[in-house]
């Protein structure tokens, strides 16, 4: 496929059906792009939306967020599953404060140095935040490159993939009065705005998954029985009742003791919970 015919179908795409009115792309700031990419990590962005407006109303900022308990911060993101990232994102909050005078690092260095964050996420940031033209990949754009350039290929490696973003990364926006009328002037931002939104709707079109084709490709592991769904009950229950006793919380659980006590040696080890004699307790600092 031509560079300019993709670039053609992507961009016709996002004109005409991106997700223009997202609430971190409507009103962008470091702190809640930064917020929105914690919170897409391995979540649909449906599912984001609400939480991310709630959040945004109790931490409003860096400063809030790094001075709130985290009973609170935990209650705020009681159902969006893999609460981990609740505290890194917390405690980034409070690295940034102490050691980045509340102000968000821009260098791809001192953003991966964060608690949280990797390559894609820093990335993000600075191509969101700034029009950075960083080359990146996640899900969204490994579908689309592998649906366009690899179709009979299987086991293809990202850094094929890299190759063929930063060939068919645009110069220029497309003369439309989309953009025209559009208060972003970043060829970045859009582009993989762009990317993202059609990456997204494509196995719906192809009905297909093309990212089975990847040789990263790693089937999500069903949540229902998992020790994810485990350990949102017991951070639910805590929240509820703020300390139970193991046998108590046991019993509220169902009948896998080992499992769950295996469990709560893992959250007490990250910094969720404590335990005292037989009590558990949420961690409120």
């Amino acid at each position: 496929m031509k560079k300019s015919t993709f670039q053609k179908i992507i961009w016709d795409y996002y004109i005409r059906h991106g997700r223009h009115d997202l609430p971190w792309r409507t009103h962008i700031t470091p702190y809640r792009i930064l917020v929105s990419e914690i919170m897409l990590q391995q979540t649909q962005v449906d599912r984001v939306i609400p939480f991310f407006k709630k959040w945004m109303r109790s931490f409003p900022s860096l400063k809030k967020l790094s001075q709130a308990s985290q009973r609170d911060v935990l209650a705020h993101w009681k159902g969006l599953g893999y609460n981990s990232r609740a505290l890194r994102l917390q405690k980034l909050a409070q690295i940034i404060m102490d050691a980045h005078g509340g102000n968000i690092p821009m260098s791809t260095v001192a953003l991966e140095a964060l608690p949280g964050i990797g390559p894609y996420t820093a990335s993000a940031v600075r191509i969101f935040v700034r029009g950075e033209p960083d080359i990146c990949i996640e899900t969204n754009i490994r579908r689309i490159f592998l649906h366009h350039f690899f179709t009979d290929q299987e086991n293809v490696h990202d850094r094929d993939i890299y190759t063929l973003i930063e060939k068919t990364f645009p110069v220029n926006l497309p003369d439309h009065p989309f953009f025209a009328d559009h208060t972003i002037p970043h060829v970045a931002t859009h582009w993989y705005w762009a990317l993202m939104d059609y990456g997204s709707h494509l196995p719906k079109r192809i009905g297909k998954n093309s990212n089975t084709q990847s040789k990263h490709y790693t089937q999500q592991k069903k949540f229902k029985g998992s020790d994810r769904e485990i350990r949102g009950k017991i951070l639910a229950l805590l929240l509820e009742h703020q300390t139970l006793s193991r046998t108590r919380l046991y019993t509220m659980l169902g009948t896998e003791k080992d499992r769950y006590a295996r469990i709560l040696d893992d959250m007490k080890r990250e910094g969720f919970i404590t335990m005292t004699g037989r009590r558990v307790f949420l961690v409120d600092r």
